[in-house]
């Protein structure tokens, strides 16, 4: 979704929590951008969380130094609540779930509710926000369905042989939308594709 957001001249901020920033920028070459170039004109920017949950200073331009509700919360309502609006702006946060490691679920999920989510409308950007599904509590995941503007569901169908990943549109508000489960596949250049 990044790198076909990008090839329409849009900007992608990616926050990445559960894997190296590298991972991504190895990602996206292989789909046909110039990540340095993108980064250089700050069409591409990707956020490192994750050297943080691995204890270490991250050497990456854009980074977080604490996962700590308390440090974040004043950081994005300084730099990430005001602004002109940017509706050619796609902000990816792989999985929002390792921030529980470092503070108790509810204030975590409280940050995400005041501060992660809102940045979107009030923006006019559009953003996709991972989580990892068994992990939490019901109240969280709860909380959070009942605030955003939809829910994409993806899983490893192991039963299929070979095993098949799968998605689907569980909601989403104001569109209609067709809610079974769809393969997906990868092509010979790495992207992936929807079977309808």
């Amino acid at each position: 979704m990044a790198a076909g957001w990008i090839k329409t001249r849009g900007e992608v901020s990616y926050s990445v929590h559960a894997q190296p920033p590298e991972n991504i920028r190895s990602h996206l070459r292989r789909l046909g951008l110039n990540v340095e170039e993108l980064e250089n004109k700050d069409q591409l920017r990707i956020h490192d969380w994750y050297t943080t949950t691995l204890g270490q200073k991250s050497k990456e331009k854009l980074a977080r130094q604490s996962m700590k509700v308390a440090d974040l919360s004043i950081d994005f309502a300084k730099t990430q609540l005001v602004g002109p609006p940017t509706p050619n702006k796609l902000i990816i946060d792989d999985t929002l779930s390792p921030g529980t490691r470092f503070n108790d679920e509810k204030p975590w999920f409280e940050f995400l509710l005041t501060r992660i989510i809102p940045m979107a409308p009030i923006r006019k950007m559009t953003k996709l926000l991972g989580l990892t599904i068994g992990v939490h509590s019901e109240w969280a995941y709860k909380t959070l369905e009942s605030v955003v503007d939809g829910i994409i569901d993806f899983k490893l169908d192991e039963a299929a042989n070979p095993p098949r990943n799968l998605m689907r549109i569980r909601r989403l508000r104001e569109v209609s939308y067709n809610p079974g489960w769809h393969s997906l596949t990868r092509t010979a250049k790495f992207e992936v594709l929807l079977e309808k």
